[in-house]
């Protein structure tokens, strides 16, 4: 099982991601499974608040490198499904008329970035680690790249580009998180960050958030086409593919000083 979900009395529902053994790496079967829990989840529904979390250390490592390795032997057509898979996935869940929290409780990188940056709002753990590790892979943050900057606004580009991993403290500075807490509050903090939407009339909070959504930056079918296309173009190139291997292999890359 890739994901797990439950919800309470009150209709509080969480996500979990479910591969620990993989720091909850993102691979096809957990992005479909996602895409297919946010399409099920409406504003008249049961679901009123929506918390992503993960099992194990890790609250998401980013995109499973298995599968994105698997993009450097597949043709055009089978790479740009694989991207489109990516970017359905999160714009799934940005599109949500339900408010989305975030608990990322252990180290989050690339991918889990994104998933941060698409809630309304996110607690982290001081100490943890978080970065935006792409480049150093040879890759880039291209789907999550709307999102990531819809939430850091101009402090995107101090760790955009450079694969630095940064600290829990430091991410509520740049924007991914709203607040940082020690290990034994997330809880009552991811209860807090709830419970007044619980007070709220659904409708209103969904006609909110759709209205938040049109304030901008605009995130449309016609940039996630560009950020689609980004990755498949980088996926073909030889950083990407020395890059990955790399890992795999356990040795530094080649541009690594």
């Amino acid at each position: 099982m890739v994901i797990e979900t439950d919800i309470d009395a009150r209709g509080v529902r969480t996500l979990w991601l479910a591969r620990e053994d993989v720091h909850n790496a993102m691979n096809a079967e957990m992005m479909d499974a996602i895409t297919a829990l946010a399409a099920g989840l409406k504003p008249s529904g049961e679901t009123r608040v929506l918390v992503l979390a993960g099992r194990g250390k890790s609250f998401c490592a980013g995109g499973d490198l298995g599968w994105m390795r698997a993009q450097f032997e597949a043709d055009s057509a089978t790479r740009a499904v694989e991207a489109r898979r990516l970017a359905d996935m999160l714009y799934a869940l940005h599109r949500l008329d339900i408010p989305v929290i975030a608990r990322v409780h252990g180290n989050c990188f690339g991918g889990g970035v994104g998933l941060t940056c698409i809630a309304d709002a996110a607690v982290g753990v001081r100490g943890k680690l978080l970065g935006l590790t792409e480049t150093r892979l040879g890759i880039i943050p291209a789907t999550i790249g709307p999102y990531v900057h819809a939430r850091m606004g101009p402090r995107l580009n101090e760790v955009f580009m450079s694969s630095r991993r940064f600290a829990a403290e430091e991410a509520v500075r740049l924007g991914i998180l709203s607040k940082a807490v020690d290990e034994a509050d997330l809880d009552a903090a991811i209860e807090a960050e709830v419970t007044p939407y619980l007070a709220c009339a659904p409708g209103a909070v969904s006609e909110a958030k759709a209205l938040a959504r049109r304030f901008g930056p605009t995130i449309d079918a016609a940039l996630i086409e560009a950020t689609m296309e980004a990755l498949t173009t980088r996926w073909e190139s030889q950083e990407a593919a020395d890059g990955v291997s790399a890992f795999f292999d356990k040795r530094p890359p080649p541009w690594a000083l």
